[in-house]
């Protein structure tokens, strides 16, 4: 019971550090994603381009049409740029950002079972006192 008990703090702990990664790294790994399925990098030029880009949220793709044609925007503020893709690819991101997910997902699994392969009580891989196991 008390090994499934630090089996579940350590899961949890992982967990957390994944979170903790992932929310660093999501806005430049979306970016990353976005550039490599086709989006192009687009400056504004003109004051309301520069406007418009302000109002689209940060890190999060929006959908916008322009001259009848749907576009989807990636916006990029800080560096006063946006990835702008039609809906091609976007449809490319969304293949490699499901991935993407599942390829750490996968990873993520595979870490789990090398250390459960280890086999390492409470004690540590040295066994309890005296080696003996409890």
């Amino acid at each position: 019971m008390k090994s499934l008990i630090h089996a579940l703090k350590f899961l949890l702990a992982l967990a957390l550090l994944a979170l903790a990664a992932g929310c660093a790294s999501s806005s430049k790994g979306t970016q990353d994603l976005a550039i490599a399925a086709g989006f192009k990098v687009i400056t504004p030029v003109n004051p309301e381009q520069k406007a418009l880009l302000q109002t689209l949220p940060e890190g999060k793709i929006t959908q916008i049409t322009h001259d009848g044609k749907l576009y989807y925007v990636l916006p990029d503020a800080p560096n006063n740029q946006a990835y702008v893709g039609g809906p091609n690819e976007y449809q490319v991101y969304q293949q490699m950002r499901v991935a993407k997910q599942i390829s750490d997902n996968n990873l993520a699994a595979a870490q789990m079972n090398q250390m459960n392969a280890m086999n390492w009580g409470m004690w540590g891989g040295w066994g309890g006192v005296g080696g003996f196991r409890y």
